[in-house]
């Protein structure tokens, strides 16, 4: 499968990267992306060898263009990975958090299950799902948010799109999304909420819109920072091969 990479750079951080950790993730993406070229290379000249009746040297630029792609699959698994750890660190997102920027549609997805399984497991009432606005995607179009929603929709979990667009809050118990009153809090960063309603009711899907917030919501059973990290840990370590592009 042809895949169409491309460059994301700081856009891929939720916060100001150092500059080592945005040449890194950088370096890992175009090596991906050459590898890919590689295998797209070999696979084109392997479809000439078998039109001119090759078949040895079809079969040799067949089995090169696979290694090239198993590369290449490694090095975008070691990006996500890099990026994940960068974005989700104890400290940087809350633990009801999860930040989704800077991965591929497909690694996204994988994570994001892992996640939601994660999270269940742990008694936690919802997650916070960071998908960004699409500035940093080709013509300025949400990737993520759509595959976020269409796993919610597969689990069969209700969801609203955050005051913040680029945000989406997840019902984990399997009743309507509503959010609990926020906290007094100074204005966040990327992916934090908003200090100001935009005077419309929040978008809800999975079921009926809401038309009054509820009084009293359980308040989420909050992780401790080192199950935090022994879960972005494990995650890591599952990753597995990624090849659609945010």
């Amino acid at each position: 499968m042809s895949i169409p990479l491309t460059r994301l750079g700081g856009g891929a951080f939720n916060h100001s990267p150092s500059n080592d950790a945005e040449v890194e993730y950088d370096r890992l993406r175009d090596l991906a992306r050459a590898e890919a070229a590689k295998r797209n290379s070999c696979f084109d000249r392997a479809h000439q060898a078998y039109e001119r009746g090759d078949g040895a040297e079809a079969k040799e630029l067949s089995n090169e263009g696979k290694r090239h792609a198993a590369k290449m699959d490694e090095y975008n698994k070691q990006a996500s990975e890099y990026i994940f750890r960068e974005n989700n660190a104890v400290g940087r997102v809350a633990d009801d958090t999860i930040d989704l920027h800077g991965q591929f549609v497909e690694e996204a997805e994988d994570i994001l299950e892992q996640r939601i399984r994660y999270a269940q497991q742990h008694g936690q009432t919802h997650l916070h799902v960071i998908v960004g606005k699409g500035n940093h995607s080709v013509d300025h179009v949400q990737k993520l948010k759509p595959r976020v929603e269409q796993v919610c929709r597969e689990l069969g979990l209700q969801y609203a799109t955050e005051e913040n667009s680029g945000r989406i809050y997840v019902n984990l118990q399997g009743g309507e999304a509503v959010m609990p009153p926020l906290p007094h809090q100074p204005p966040a960063h990327h992916g934090g909420y908003e200090s100001r309603p935009h005077g419309g009711q929040q978008q809800h899907h999975g079921g009926q819109p809401s038309h009054h917030q509820q009084q009293h919501h359980h308040q989420q059973q909050q992780e401790q920072p080192d199950e935090i990290e022994r879960f972005v840990s494990k995650l890591v370590r599952k990753l597995g091969d990624c090849c659609v592009v945010m």
